[in-house]
């Protein structure tokens, strides 16, 4: 296994254990893909969830742009639901999880084929 096979099993068991969901690993791993060389470096790898910037940027950057939602205050409402899923409290909440609970909130799995 690489490094990257590692970090998925993680970001698995990051949507077992803090967020109470079992992964689709398959999508999972597609997502990690999509989220490039950013999973390997720390700051990258993880979402700022109490910076309204960072959430902008997810917003921006992820759903607007990869799964090609309309602007609206749907998206920073799930958003905010990913990130409570997740725990507030959580300090290293990964990006390829939150972006995969957001494909699943907004069935977007299809964009990942």
């Amino acid at each position: 296994m690489g490094k990257r096979d590692d970090l998925i099993a993680k970001y698995a068991e990051d949507l077992r254990d803090k967020c109470g969901m079992e992964p689709d690993m398959d999508l999972l791993t597609k997502v990690t893909i999509g989220c490039g060389p950013a999973i390997y470096d720390a700051d990258a790898a993880t979402v700022a969830g109490t910076q309204p910037g960072e959430l902008e940027t997810v917003k921006a950057n992820f759903l607007i742009k990869k799964l090609g939602l309309p602007d609206g205050p749907a998206l920073m409402e799930a958003i905010n639901a990913v990130i409570e899923t997740y725990g507030k409290s959580e300090r290293n909440k990964y990006r390829a999880v939150v972006y995969y609970m957001l494909t699943k909130h907004f069935g977007k799995e299809h964009i990942y084929g």
